[in-house]
């Protein structure tokens, strides 16, 4: 009985009726201190943490400044100083906003290793946000990035069971870019460009595939110092092209500076960021796109006027040595915020024996030795799913790395050592799309997500058949004259495998 009373007692007069009526489930009581501001007694509210949290959302949302007013300091100018602990509401709308970006990208791929599409986007390039129902999102799609799966990495690259059929012989959807339209650049306060990365559909094996050493960046990425390393295997999915593919006649690497610069001169006249997301694998190449865009210039305009370049980073690896993180954060001055969940293993990988955490002298000295040493860049936001009361303690690994679950976690993440209390109507049901981590009191069931019957649809003869979709090659800009302008011009035969 006593652990089911408030912890907040308003003082009542002591009426028949009061006693009577005052157990388990007590009528709401409010006391009103000033307009807008209420205290409410309820006897399912378990701390006063609760309330003080509640009231100071209140606080917050009256004072909730214009996004186009404080988005550098959102986008990492002073480094997130104050923005996270307590955790500032406009900072929390805007990184939910990115991170709906990214798992925008596993929402249009199609995974399905019996569809013929299988590693493709789901969407043609037109229809790409309003098909996933994010009419609003106030953002123009340009291009798609499509990665080559020469390279050792299995569990990014997806493949159709049925070879005769597929759509692709060398290719995988890898992302997206956008550019805001004018209305949403106007509540913005500057034109934002976004790049968005897909990470890997299988959760947390894809580590396994990690070739674990050290590479230069140069000469795949013009930088002066050899000494500037990262994986070997991030490296080269970003790199690598297929001259005689259609997708991948370009590299990753390729259609990022060159749709980039085109961008860059479409609104030479206007303020312009360009802001880069991803999740797991997606991280990294987030991190290594931002990393080349600034190395190269290319967010420079022709009146030398910069774009502010950042990332928002969720559950991603390490990427490179300590020359690495110096030159992005301090000589290129790219802004990174890393958000992950502490029970996560996979910002734990690669360099699990040398890394962020070692001795500065001991990393300066095994350095050059080992080629095991990675250390995490830009600031850290770590969030626990443990605090949270509608998702399970024992999820396993998968259930951890999620990304909807991150953003559930944002939505209820308040401060260091603070309560975990919702700020909005986000769909508890998207934490279960694509794994079983709320609690069964939800009766929400597990990875719900699927196409309608699998993608089967019925013949006017009364067959079954997997359905046809149009893949015709995605309507993009032309990007050669802008490639050349980075002495990357490309001359390979355009081929649609």
């Amino acid at each position: 009985m006593a652990s089911s009373l408030a912890t907040i007692l308003v003082a009542l007069p002591q009426t028949p009726q009061c006693r009577s009526t005052f157990r388990s489930d007590p009528p709401k009581l409010s006391l009103t201190l000033k307009p807008k501001a209420t205290v409410t007694c309820k006897a399912t509210l378990s701390t006063t943490l609760e309330t003080s949290i509640q009231q100071q959302q209140q606080q917050d949302d009256q004072k909730q400044k214009p996004v186009a007013e404080v988005w550098r300091k959102i986008h990492g100018e002073d480094n997130w100083a104050g923005l996270l602990d307590p955790m500032d509401p406009v900072m929390r709308g805007e990184l939910t906003r990115y991170g709906e970006m990214a798992q925008a990208c596993y929402d249009a791929f199609d995974f399905d290793p019996y569809s013929k599409y299988c590693g493709s986007c789901r969407f043609p390039l037109p229809e790409f946000f309003d098909s996933l129902g994010m009419t609003n999102v106030g953002y123009t799609r340009t291009r798609y990035l499509y990665a080559t799966d020469n390279i050792n990495l299995p569990n990014f690259f997806r493949k159709s069971r049925w070879p005769h059929k597929m759509w692709s012989k060398h290719a995988n959807w890898a992302g997206f870019i956008a550019v805001s339209d004018d209305e949403t650049s106007k509540r913005l306060g500057r034109r934002d460009i976004v790049i968005s990365w897909r990470g890997t559909v299988t959760h947390v094996e894809w580590v396994a595939d990690l070739l674990n050493f050290l590479k230069p960046i140069s000469p795949d990425i013009p930088c002066s110092d050899r000494k500037v390393k990262v994986e070997a295997g991030f490296l080269d999915l970003y790199t690598d092209r297929e001259p005689g593919c259609g997708y991948c006649k370009y590299s990753a690497r390729e259609q990022v500076l060159g749709e980039v610069k085109r961008l860059m001169e479409k609104y030479a006249d206007e303020e312009v960021s360009v802001t880069i997301a991803g999740h797991s694998l997606g991280s990294a190449m987030a991190i290594l796109s931002a990393f080349d865009i600034v190395e190269t210039g290319v967010n420079v305009g022709k009146d030398g006027r910069k774009a502010h370049v950042s990332v928002f980073s969720f559950s991603g690896p390490r990427v490179g040595n300590v020359r690495f993180k110096e030159r992005l954060e301090g000589e290129l001055g790219i802004k990174v915020l890393r958000v992950h969940n502490a029970h996560d293993m996979v910002p734990q990988s690669p360099g699990l024996i040398f890394n962020e955490d070692s001795p500065q002298w001991l990393l300066k000295l095994v350095e050059g030795w080992f080629p095991w040493c990675y250390l995490h860049v830009g600031e850290e936001l770590q969030l626990d799913h443990k605090k949270s009361p509608f998702l399970n303690p024992d999820g396993d690994a998968s259930c951890a790395h999620n990304l909807e679950a991150h953003l559930h976690l944002l939505d209820g993440y308040h401060g260091k050592n603070r309560g975990f209390e919702r700020t909005s109507e986000r769909d508890l049901a998207l934490v279960n799309k694509d794994c079983d981590f709320l609690k069964d009191e939800h009766s929400v069931p597990p990875r719900w997500r699927q196409d309608l019957n699998k993608n089967m649809v019925r013949t006017e003869d009364g067959r079954w058949v997997l359905a046809d979709r149009p893949l015709a090659q995605d309507p993009h800009e032309d990007i050669d004259h802008h490639l050349g302008e980075l002495g990357l011009a490309s001359s390979h035969t355009h081929t649609h495998n």
